[in-house]
């Protein structure tokens, strides 16, 4: 039986790097580019139709930025990965990005191999983020002190388990679950969960 392609939505303002992106991507036998969007709003609009395995989206574009439709377009379609590009390595949109739910992040001049393994690590679901791009963040302030059980507990969040879920895991209640979230949060300074895997993996301190 033929494996199903994993289809690539490509989001980018710019032709000429439209055009290197699909030519890279083009020739993979997984790999199936269906669409491309030349600003943010295009980006979303696109994704609601055409369904996309992954959308590979520049983190600043035009009409609406590239973590802004992240936002969008995972709130729409949960299911579709989000793999945002960026010169900007330091930029505080790629923890937005993050936060809102993308699954990773790389750097504009990234080697081919890394674009297409990146891609191939988002379509299953694993965090990839670019070492240029967590030393960015981490060089920002000393990582923030969480114990083991504080990072053991972040890893099974990462992982999309629930409190209960992790309780079970862990053996212990639930009500231990949600004061171990309640100092993860104001130790790293994170609002909901997924801002808090985003600032950890920016630290260095899981990696998935």
């Amino acid at each position: 039986m033929k494996k199903r392609k994993t289809t690539i939505l490509l989001a980018d303002d710019h032709l000429v790097v439209r055009m290197g992106l699909a030519a890279i991507i083009g020739i993979e036998s997984d790999l199936a580019i269906v669409g491309e969007a030349v600003d943010g709003m295009n980006a979303v609009e696109l994704a609601k139709t055409l369904k996309p395995d992954v959308v590979v989206m520049d983190l600043m574009m035009p009409r609406l930025g590239g973590a802004d439709a992240a936002a969008a377009i995972i709130q729409e379609r949960p299911e579709t990965k989000i793999l945002i590009l960026t010169t900007f390595s330091d930029s505080g949109d790629v923890r937005r990005a993050l936060a809102a739910g993308a699954t990773g992040a790389i750097v504009k001049d990234s080697s081919h191999d890394e674009l297409l393994s990146a891609i191939r690590m988002v379509a299953e679901g694993k965090k990839v983020i670019s070492p240029e791009i967590a030393n960015a963040f981490s060089t920002k302030g000393p990582a923030p002190d969480l114990s083991p059980r504080h990072l053991e507990v972040l890893r099974y969040v990462a992982k999309g388990l629930t409190n209960s879920d992790i309780a079970n895991l862990l053996g212990i209640g639930i009500d231990c679950v949600k004061a171990h979230m309640k100092t993860i949060f104001a130790r790293l300074g994170a609002s909901n969960r997924p801002e808090a895997v985003a600032i950890a993996m920016l630290h260095g301190l899981i990696d998935k």
